[in-house]
């Protein structure tokens, strides 16, 4: 329960139908909070501290998982996974030092809500983990599979692919057969639930400024002089920069040069700490490489290369591809698209979703390598 309505909602309609359930707030240390700040259980919360709006696991938000709590008479436990948070913080830097494009919500789910959180349900002996994702879990095949949230527009099923297949039959995901926000925000006001009208979360919840480059170099201070040029796709160079962390593939605003037509950031070289501007032609890639993959179906495809629906960014439409494993077990993947995408970012995931079941979750990875050229 992280305070926001959806995980609220979900709390409500597992109630509603005679679970007995267990609230869980993930504290993970948000920008401004101390060891005590966290209201104590049994105390009036109206008043603790909103230290952002929009990110997540805020002490405010901490505050109104437990007024929640209080309204569906249900115990809430505040988890300190402080430490463990670490993981996802380190990880987000390094990625951006090495000249990727992280998504710490993906490897938050990976490792807490669908690891850690696993672990604390085992330990008190829940059966389920649930969770406000608008994802669904569902049979296909004859196998319990992820699919995709009936509200297209909100579906979640892409930061998800990571839940370990053994996972799926213990997780429940409540509001994914909604079709709409509004439905869910018309059920809290249902249940009457204080949080009906909060605001979605839009933030990276330990970059509450969305100044995520001076983050960054906060963590690495070394990254502060990490003066570099800038490089067209033939090498000349056209400016210079204050840093190959502080761009993003796809990028064409302040790119920090002007050539009078529009340029975007088509790559970037962390050693060479050069970055390179292009076309939004040089943009597309025609396939790309994928490593660290989790395979959620069973029978996603083999040693031929299989049609597919492939997801390469949170907010993209699913294109047409086909994927290639590197072995039957845990090795990466390689994927061609039907028509080249835009902007195929390293670091980013990439989900694979069926053909003839566009709605199930195959499996997914991380991109390591976007190619030009047809794999």
């Amino acid at each position: 329960m992280s305070g926001g309505v959806d995980s609220s909602v979900a709390a409500a309609l597992l109630k509603e139908q005679g679970y007995e359930v267990v609230g869980a707030f993930m504290r993970l240390g948000s920008p401004g909070e101390t060891l005590n700040e966290l209201v104590p259980a049994g105390q009036a919360c109206e008043a603790a501290p909103k230290i952002h709006k929009q990110g997540c696991c805020s002490v405010g938000d901490a505050a109104d998982a437990r007024l929640v709590a209080a309204e569906l008479d249900i115990p809430l436990y505040v988890l300190n996974f402080r430490n463990d948070f670490r993981k996802v913080i380190d990880y987000f830097v390094d990625e951006y030092a090495q000249g990727r494009t992280p998504n710490p919500c993906v490897r938050c789910n990976d490792w807490l809500k669908f690891g850690k959180l696993h672990d604390h349900a085992a330990h008190i002996g829940a059966d389920f983990v649930a969770s406000g994702h608008y994802a669904r879990i569902g049979e296909v095949s004859g196998q319990t599979s992820l699919l995709r949230g009936k509200d297209t527009s909100k579906d979640q099923s892409y930061v998800l692919f990571g839940i370990p297949r053994d996972q799926l039959t213990s997780t429940l995901l409540p509001i994914g057969d909604y079709e709409t926000k509004q439905e869910v925000r018309d059920l809290a006001h249902k249940f009457g639930l204080p949080v009906f009208n909060k605001p979605d979360s839009q933030e990276i919840c330990f970059v509450p400024d969305n100044d995520y480059a001076s983050f960054v170099e906060k963590e690495r201070p070394a990254l502060k002089q990490a003066a570099g040029t800038i490089v067209d796709t033939e090498g000349k160079v056209l400016g210079e920069h204050d840093g190959q962390h502080r761009f993003t593939i796809g990028q064409r605003r302040k790119v920090g040069v002007a050539l009078g037509y529009p340029i975007y950031v088509v790559d970037k070289d962390p050693v060479a700490n050069t970055v390179t501007i292009g076309s939004e032609e040089d943009l597309l890639a025609a396939g790309c490489s994928v490593g660290d993959t989790n395979w959620l179906a069973v029978d996603a495809g083999g040693s031929e290369w299989t049609p597919c629906l492939a997801r390469h960014r949170y907010n993209g439409e699913a294109a047409e591809a086909e994927f290639l494993r590197s072995d039957v077990g845990e090795g990466g993947f390689q994927v061609r698209f039907k028509t080249p995408q835009r902007a195929v970012t390293p670091g980013q995931a990439l989900v694979v979703y069926g053909q003839t079941t566009p709605d199930r979750v195959l499996g997914g990875g991380w991109i390591t390598e976007a190619s030009r050229e047809s794999l």
